[in-house]
């Protein structure tokens, strides 16, 4: 079954086309990496997947649904299947660890009981190897713990769709290594979709069903991570071996 199909997807900005043409196919469960140098769409493909920014011509459709051109308050129901990991965590500054995992459960579902919130908190945390930190601020956790305060919080809604922007960048590579594992068990827990964009090879072969390869706003190769490591595309080896003259 296909969580998400994209058909000739365009987007332009004025005098530049960032995305051209862009058709992919990820079945549901999978774990999809979207790599590729900077600049080349990676982040603007994502945001277009999760409705966040409007294509200009194509289709994304989500469980057969297409969402280009649906209006605001009708992509609102189609993202509480989805859970996004920013970059950065974006966790709220002013609230707790505890407030920002239950901010989705509060704001769309209401009339929701502590105690239930509770079991929410305690649930996602333990998941996300951090029991016990649910008073701390976010300014009292590390880059990599607020990345994880960001899973938990994508958890809470139960999504089953995932989108995953650089999860580990920044991050050193026990630290990376945490974050490949939690995605995995992610999978395998909820069984959702999952769409990650990366340019951190190691965890991209490592998590990934399938890779996609953006270049220059087109999707140059799509396969399995043996089939991107082996790929005769010099487009593809000068990304993964930029040693390589």
């Amino acid at each position: 079954m296909t969580a998400i199909r994209v058909r000739n997807l365009v987007y332009d900005l004025p005098g530049k086309r960032i995305l051209d043409g862009i058709d992919i196919d990820i079945d549901s469960g999978a774990i999809v990496s979207i790599m590729g140098a900077s600049g080349s769409g990676k982040t603007t493909l994502l945001k277009i997947l999760t409705g966040l920014r409007r294509p200009t011509s194509g289709q994304i459709l989500i469980d057969d649904i297409d969402i280009a051109n649906m209006t605001e308050q009708e992509l609102d129901t189609v993202r509480l299947k989805m859970g996004l990991v920013f970059q950065y965590a974006a966790l709220f500054d002013s609230l707790s660890v505890y407030d920002n995992i239950v901010f989705g459960v509060v704001r769309h579902r209401g009339g929701v009981v502590k105690s239930e919130l509770d079991e929410i908190v305690k649930g996602r945390l333990a998941e996300v190897e951090l029991p016990g930190v649910e008073r701390r601020m976010p300014s009292e956790l590390s880059g990599g713990q607020q990345k994880r305060i960001g899973l938990a919080r994508a958890l809470a809604m139960k999504p089953s769709l995932i989108f995953y922007d650089e999860p580990t960048s920044g991050l050193d590579p026990i630290t990376s290594n945490t974050i490949d594992e939690l995605i995995m068990h992610t999978r395998e827990r909820y069984k959702a979709t999952s769409v990650v964009v990366s340019h951190h090879l190691p965890s991209i072969f490592r998590i990934s069903d399938h890779v996609a390869m953006l270049d220059n706003g087109k999707i140059i190769q799509f396969g399995t991570p043996q089939e991107i490591e082996t790929s005769d595309k010099p487009e593809v080896q000068r990304f993964i071996h930029p040693e390589r003259k």
